[in-house]
């Protein structure tokens, strides 16, 4: 997604472009241009625990000089990239990254086709209702329909949060194998957010295995507690799931005493089966994917 300003380009020779991408027996280094490599690298040094940072300590970061790195800040800034926080020496991302990021999700053909799917099911339902996908340890919300009920809820599109603490989380790990999801948490105790948090990583594969097994989740006050959640796995054209879609409720709002529990059976189904509709959307075919097929999980 372009930024609002660009820098004017010099005149160049098409002799000087590649006709072609690099052949294979072609060096791929030849075509890395180092400045924007290094600006991007910058760019990926902020993060939610790393929101400002010196231009010293970006020079630390990417181990390069600091002359460098103050005329990468100049040319980001003037772009729209970074900016300075509360006008001082540090930095910060600037709004066009956020313009990038809306522009990247806005092409997802799983966020164009499950939109109105999200907006059908949160008027069904009466609650706001949420599409996320996985990057890495944390899921990122893509696409979110409000309620317009009261809501205390602060998850927006681009939210990221822990996967192993989360519903939704659960949801996309579940097709991990034991000895894939022991090397995304290597660590002996997981990061605890809430009493529900599983402590390690064999504890985190018996929950999302029970899930998995279930076909859908629902839980209360797994991550907030005052949240609980209903989520569903949405699978692509390959059987892998590659999102997740949910509605989040009020906690107090599955007890028994606010819900009928076949009203609340009625809510999961329709969770469920609105997953089921983006993954055929996406050309997930069940019986591809389910007929004598049987997947070891358990694999180290």
């Amino acid at each position: 997604m372009p930024a609002s300003a660009r820098p004017q380009a010099q005149t160049m020779s098409t002799s000087a472009i590649p006709a072609t991408t690099p052949a294979a027996n072609e060096t791929p280094d030849k075509y890395i241009v180092p400045g924007l490599e290094r600006g991007l690298r910058l760019l990926g040094e902020f993060s939610s625990k790393d929101r400002t940072m010196s231009a010293a300590e970006l020079a630390r970061r990417l181990k390069v000089p600091r002359s460098t790195v103050f005329r990468l800040l100049a040319t980001l800034e003037m772009l729209g990239f970074v900016e300075r926080a509360d006008g001082g020496r540090d930095f910060r991302l600037g709004m066009a990254v956020l313009r990038l990021g809306f522009e990247y999700l806005a092409s997802l053909e799983l966020t164009e086709l499950g939109r109105p799917l999200l907006e059908r099911l949160r008027d069904e339902i009466g609650y706001p209702t949420n599409l996320v996908v996985r990057d890495g340890r944390s899921i990122v919300y893509v696409a979110k329909a409000v309620s317009p009920r009261p809501f205390a809820s602060s998850v927006n599109v681009g939210t990221r949060l822990p996967a192993h603490a989360t519903v939704l989380g659960r949801v996309l790990l579940e097709d991990l194998p034991l000895a894939e999801l022991r090397a995304l948490y290597p660590e002996a105790q997981l990061e605890v957010f809430s009493d529900s948090t599983p402590r390690t990583a064999d504890a985190l594969f018996a929950i999302v295995q029970r899930d998995r097994e279930r076909g859908y989740v629902l839980q209360e006050g797994f991550f907030e507690s005052s949240i609980s959640t209903i989520a569903a796995p949405v699978r692509d054209r390959t059987g892998k799931v590659v999102a997740a879609l949910g509605a989040t409720i009020p906690a107090a709002h599955i007890d028994p005493a606010h819900f009928d529990p076949d009203q609340l059976d009625a809510m999961v189904e329709k969770v469920r089966n609105t997953a089921g509709e983006l993954s055929r959307l996406l050309d997930y075919r069940p019986s591809l994917h389910s007929a004598g097929k049987v997947v070891n999980l358990y694999r180290e």
